[in-house]
């Protein structure tokens, strides 16, 4: 005879919801999720890093 490990739970609409353990599916609190920057402050940044990096480098080729 084969058993699962997890325990299925008969409320759960979902068979992966159901064989999910308990502590994992509680209706706890929610976990605030950190927001994200917007894409276009990384493609700014990214910018700015290029930039300065070329502009170091012709500074010292010239100098």
């Amino acid at each position: 005879m084969r058993r699962s490990l997890v325990l299925t739970d008969e409320k759960a609409r979902h068979r992966f919801l159901a064989s999910l353990p308990p502590h994992v599916r509680s209706d706890g609190e929610p976990i605030a999720v950190p927001r994200a920057r917007p894409s276009w402050f990384k493609d700014l940044r990214d910018f700015l890093i290029a930039y300065g990096a070329c502009f170091i480098a012709v500074s010292l080729y010239i100098a």
